[in-house]
């Protein structure tokens, strides 16, 4: 597995220490930040992250974690292209349909998320972080 794209659910697990989820959402980004697969996140969660941790604990919080995630992921484009295509999908969750296909865009190997059944109908497969965990160690 070379390329991953990570729900933005995982990320605010470290970030914020959500238990129990953080320690698996934890291994997946130290395997990243250890280089041994490539970590992506869509655009589109970038600004959500930052929106939910300034409303979490502040700006200043919300600017370390954006630079923080910036250190170690890189960003899957969200285009015009992207968003014809997620609506295209017919999801529900208009989110989530853009997380596929950003992930698919940006050539992804997988899709890693706590809600695996928001990405059901998802072109590549979609994985929990305790899942993934053996595939990218």
């Amino acid at each position: 597995m070379k390329r991953v794209l990570v729900d933005l659910n995982v990320v605010l697990d470290v970030l914020l220490e959500r238990e129990p989820h953080v320690h698996d959402s934890a291994a997946v980004w130290r395997l990243l930040e250890l280089g041994l697969a490539r970590g992506l996140l869509s655009a589109h969660a970038i600004t959500t992250l930052h929106f939910i941790a300034a409303r979490a604990r502040g700006p200043a919080f919300a600017r370390r974690c954006i630079s923080d995630v910036l250190s170690v992921f890189e960003v899957a484009s969200v285009d015009g292209p992207v968003l014809l295509s997620a609506l295209a999908l017919g999801w529900t969750d208009f989110e989530d349909a853009v997380t596929a296909t950003a992930a698919v865009s940006a050539s992804c190997d997988a899709l890693i998320t706590r809600d695996a059944t928001g990405f059901s109908q998802a072109a590549l497969p979609v994985l929990s972080p305790r899942s993934a965990l053996p595939l990218l160690a």
